[in-house]
């Protein structure tokens, strides 16, 4: 069963990218530069390197799955300030957990959920658009994947008042991204509220991935633990019943390969997921674990990074200002671009202009009308030197400016 899933599974973004592109280069002989890939080009800050060092001489060790009493009580600390919880809310034995990076934890969580239910028709909903791992872990946990439309008009965020009480009676597991990728969006308090209140009424878990929480533009974003806080203890007097939120260092401290993440929330998934994790995964090493406990325990350099990244939106919105498809997201660091058809205006940006982008329809599905949401789309990763941004996004206006 497993054999045939995988077999079935052939949509791959980047593996359809490919097969768009071609192996041959831009026929415009222009020197090409991929946008398509949203993998943080900037160093890490130097106390990466430094902590690494100072701790070489645990790389023999075995990292517990647990990580560390330094990193867990690191890690609370952080989101007891970033989100303004309660002191001591967070108890960093039982509601937290490290993992190596973000995707293979978001990818366990609907193992976890899924046979929870107990049900042979649960259903993993996600949304639609979304990072491809959210549906390729419903589907190998054997659910049935429902995506749920983000689209401009509802602030690119699922409707959650469009889900039915018969589809949220077998939902195993609601998968939320906040900023999302592709898009930038940003849930509200209340939306967060509404859904965790979903999540506890209907008795699935939610799970909310902020990886991208400390790349915003105007404000922070609200996170889930908060949205929990405010709406009190669930099952079991769990202030974080039904929740599990994902956080990486990729993204915020520019350490992507670092792979070094954790996940926080419900102790009973958290339990689950750490009695999984003895079987299938590691914690990260712990020279990582001791250079990640720094990190979280710094704002100096994920402000500086913030800062970096706001400043190529500013480029972007300089160069695309005047292109009707475009808009400042609030977060993240994506452009998601109106192109009209995302995998023509792709492939003329390689052809024409040496730029790698990613059609939008490559991250979404066709809903029960045929449509999929992202098919007008393209998205950018504004991820490169203002130096190697700045005439590229030129390239970009002009072609668009043309019409594709």
């Amino acid at each position: 069963m497993l054999n045939a899933r995988l077999s079935g599974m052939t949509d791959y973004p980047f593996t359809r990218l490919t097969a768009l592109l071609g192996p041959v280069g831009p026929r415009s002989g222009r020197q090409p530069l991929n946008l398509a890939v949203g993998e943080p080009q900037s160093s890490p800050p130097p106390m990466v390197a430094e902590a690494l060092a100072r701790h070489a001489g645990d790389w023999g060790r075995y990292p517990p799955v647990a990580g560390t009493p330094e990193f867990r009580s690191a890690v609370a600390a952080w989101l007891t300030r970033r989100y303004g919880l309660h002191p001591g809310l967070v108890d960093p034995d039982k509601a937290i957990l490290p993992v190596q990076g973000t995707r293979e934890a978001l990818f366990q969580i609907a193992m976890v959920a899924a046979e929870d239910t107990g049900r042979d028709d649960a259903a993993v909903l996600i949304p639609n658009p979304s990072y491809a791992t959210y549906g390729a872990a419903g589907f190998l946990a054997g659910a049935e994947i429902v995506p749920l439309a983000s689209r401009r008009e509802g602030g690119f965020m699922p409707d959650l008042d469009r889900l039915k009480p018969e589809l949220l009676a077998r939902a195993a597991l609601l998968y939320l991204c906040t900023p999302s990728n592709p898009e930038g969006a940003v849930a509200d308090l209340d939306y967060l509220k509404r859904a965790l209140g979903l999540a506890r009424r209907y008795d699935f878990v939610l799970a909310v991935d902020e990886c991208y929480a400390e790349i915003w533009d105007k404000a922070p974003p609200p996170g889930a633990l908060e949205a929990a806080a405010s709406l009190g203890v669930g099952e079991g007097d769990d202030p974080f019943a039904n929740l599990v939120v994902f956080h990486s260092l990729s993204k915020r401290s520019s350490a992507a390969g670092l792979r070094s993440g954790f996940i926080a929330g419900d102790r009973r998934i958290i339990a689950l997921m750490q009695r999984l994790r003895t079987y299938a995964s590691s914690a990260p090493p712990l020279p990582i674990l001791a250079a990640s406990t720094e990190l979280w325990s710094d704002e100096a350099h994920a402000a500086e990074i913030r800062d970096s990244y706001r400043a190529k939106v500013d480029l972007a919105e300089a160069a695309l200002a005047d292109f009707e498809g475009f808009y400042r997201p609030p977060g993240g660091f994506f452009l998601w671009l109106d192109a009209g058809d995302g995998e023509r205006a792709a492939k003329r940006l390689w052809d024409e202009s040496a730029i790698r982008t990613l059609p939008g329809a490559y991250l979404g599905r066709a809903e029960v009308d045929g449509v999929n949401p992202g098919h007008n789309f393209i998205r950018l990763a504004l991820v490169h030197d203002d130096s190697v941004l700045a005439p590229a996004l030129a390239r970009v206006a002009e072609l668009l400016s043309k019409g594709v």
